[in-house]
């Protein structure tokens, strides 16, 4: 039989396309990582963005809040590396009786993470922490799904953290345009997968802009002289 009955009939298929639980994703709001992600967010999970602090972490996650907040529920921000900026938050179309920031120490936070995550008041929380064991994400994973909600857990890009067994975790770079998020590890799909995240019609003011080759040329000398 041909390979080519065989994936017809079922029986052969690639990673990326294998039958799996069907899974609500939420829209990112931006369309070229709904394409990597297969979709978008999955809900009511734990998922890990490997990230430097200010390279366009939060605008990353902005769109998503910004759905979330038509739900009505809290949005929590423990340890956050800087203090909310309300005025900022509102100008987002962010509802501030829904922003709610936690400071509690390492493990204080992770017990605060599960609360909020189980409460069944919060749609997301966003989680700042250096270390994590397999034991303590199973029970945010855990309550993750009983509350209805999902964390956000940002750590540190270095590569001698502890791989986690997370449903997604990606890998945040700065770049001229945006961000460039690399797949880490994504349930049903492959890792390594790359995807530039172009922040250009959003903010055009935060990114490089993209010269022709005309205007990087060296401006004449006569023209210098005017």
């Amino acid at each position: 039989m041909q390979l080519s009955e065989l994936k017809q009939q079922g029986h052969v298929w690639h990673l990326n396309q294998a039958p799996r639980p069907e899974q609500t994703l939420y829209p990112t709001g931006f369309a070229e990582l709904d394409v990597l992600l297969g979709g978008g967010w999955p809900c009511q999970q734990v998922i890990e963005l490997r990230t430097a602090f200010g390279i366009g972490e939060f605008r990353l996650l902005l769109p998503y809040l910004q759905q979330q907040s038509s739900r009505n529920k809290l949005q929590v921000y423990i340890n956050a590396p800087a203090q909310l900026h309300a005025p900022f938050l509102s100008n987002q179309g962010l509802p501030l009786w829904q922003q709610l920031e936690v400071r509690a120490q390492e493990q204080d936070a992770l017990w605060a993470a599960e609360q909020c995550l189980k409460s069944g008041c919060c749609s997301t929380v966003l989680l700042w922490q250096q270390s994590l064991n397999i034991a303590r994400l199973k029970r945010l994973q855990l309550a993750a799904a009983e509350g209805q909600a999902e964390l956000f857990l940002l750590r540190p890009s270095e590569q001698s953290q502890l791989s986690l067994p997370v449903g997604l975790s990606l890998a945040l770079n700065p770049a001229p345009q945006g961000l460039q998020v690399r797949v880490l590890k994504r349930r049903g799909g492959w890792p390594g997968a790359q995807q530039l995240v172009n922040f250009s019609q959003r903010w055009p003011r935060l990114v490089k802009p993209v010269l022709s080759p005309q205007k990087e040329q060296l401006t004449p000398p006569a023209a210098l002289a005017i």
